[in-house]
């Protein structure tokens, strides 16, 4: 291993429309970044696709573009990390190495109908609520189970194909590290624990494969990647990136937790972008949500014990300010929120920000370094290799760069947290003229 003043870390981002690759120094200051986006595929209305095969063209151009940024040779790195949009997903030839079909976005919904129709014989109703107990997910076909369950049926042959092992399964991450190490030259097909947490298919509390749920989608086991922690060695990559330890594995939003350095429970993020994601660290047992919240796995490193979330998606940001999804948080799990780090483009608003602060009565702190995605697939794969020592060292090197703290008295807040709740119950059921 290199000099620590000589330590470098990469991270790779494979995003809905682009990838990236960030290198860190070991202060966790950014060295380089490339960025290269790719096709979305739309081929009706509703169906959004995009081509595996392309994306991982993308991430070889981004890599190499980084270390050429950064006028460093792979032996000067010391760890690779991978964050991924969730719930995308791919399955590939074992033998060729390429894709079957392409890959299904997660804002896809051509799995709506598969969904509604996978009650059963046990009822509808009571099969929702077994996928919640057991996945800590809604049934819905956003995740990557259905997705995999539809592909499966409608390519010709794939099915059979599948059954005897011919076929892999997974979300992006699967996919690139496959190839990242080796491919169809002895490539490791695993996922880790917070990709597997999202496809249906995950028991939250063992943390492996659920065969009745495999049972009930017509997943074969064949297909499956191995589920491993988000922080730990898979193996060692080829190509542009020879002899570097391929060491993390997290979902976006996940890996923005972690590069936020949410390591406490009662610490959560919150993403500001076309939409919002917010998770709250609440520590070494999975919460169920009576509010539709998601229960998830926030990380595993190596073999400690997993740290799970709560997680309230808005499908725009501004919907966030009215404080709801925080609410529901404190009032599912009886944890409160000490402190909401947030990143993505509208913290720029400090008006926003300071706004946020007073309407959910915590402090709002905005991190130096934006790139928190990055940051936490660096973080973890650093952490896996000993470029970092443990999540104090990781903690340290977060830093601050502005904090707002709420400037109004609770009981104004509370006040005008009611009569905005007033004008909202008054308005359902509303049916405004149309011109």
């Amino acid at each position: 291993m290199t000099d620590h003043a000589e330590q470098y870390v990469a991270a790779i981002d494979q995003g809905t429309t682009s990838s990236r690759c960030i290198i860190f120094d070991r202060e966790g200051a950014i060295v380089a970044v490339d960025r290269r986006e790719h096709r979305q595929i739309v081929p009706q209305p509703g169906w959004v696709e995009h081509d595996a095969a392309e994306i991982w063209a993308k991430v070889r151009a981004v890599v190499a573009g980084a270390l050429a940024r950064a006028g460093l040779r792979a032996g000067q790195i010391s760890a690779l990390g991978v964050t991924n949009q969730r719930e995308t997903t791919v399955l590939w030839d074992r033998v060729t190495g390429k894709p079957v079909h392409n890959a299904i976005v997660r804002q896809d919904t051509r799995t709506a109908a598969l969904c509604a129709e996978l009650g059963g014989p046990d009822g509808q109703d009571r099969f929702r609520a077994r996928i919640r107990a057991r996945t800590g997910l809604p049934l819905a076909g956003c995740f990557s189970g259905p997705k995999a369950a539809w592909l499966l049926d409608r390519v010709p042959g794939l099915r059979a194909r599948a059954e005897r092992g011919e076929i892999a399964f997974g979300t992006v991450d699967s996919w690139l590290v496959w190839n990242l190490t080796g491919g169809t030259d002895g490539g490791r097909h695993v996922t880790d624990v917070t990709n597997a947490g999202r496809t249906l298919l995950m028991d939250l509390e063992t943390l492996q494969w659920d065969p009745s749920l495999l049972s009930a989608m017509d997943v074969p086991e064949a297909v499956l990647p191995e589920i491993r922690p988000s922080a730990e060695v898979y193996g060692t990559a080829v190509g542009v990136l020879d002899g570097v330890p391929v060491a993390a594995s997290l979902g976006d939003q996940q890996a923005a937790l972690f590069g936020q350095a949410c390591y406490d429970v009662g610490t959560a993020k919150n993403t500001y972008g076309t939409e919002s994601s917010l998770l709250l660290n609440t520590g070494d047992r999975p919460v169920a949500s009576k509010h539709g919240l998601l229960t998830t796995v926030g990380y595993r490193i190596g073999g400690e014990a997993p740290v799970y979330c709560l997680e309230g998606s808005l499908a725009t940001t501004d919907a966030l300010v009215t404080r709801e999804v925080v609410d529901a948080m404190q009032q599912d799990s009886g944890v409160r929120i000490t402190t909401l780090k947030v990143d993505g483009g509208m913290t720029r608003n400090d008006l926003l920000m300071q706004h946020q602060a007073d309407v959910l009565g915590v402090p709002v702190v905005r991190p130096r370094v934006s790139e928190t995605t990055c940051m936490g697939a660096a973080y973890a794969a650093g952490l896996a290799t000993g470029v970092w020592s443990d999540l104090d060292e990781l903690a340290a090197h977060w830093q601050q760069d502005a904090e707002w703290t709420p400037a109004v008295e609770a009981s104004v807040r509370d006040r005008e947290h009611h009569h905005w709740r007033r004008a909202v119950e008054r308005s359902f059921g509303r049916i405004e003229d149309t011109p």
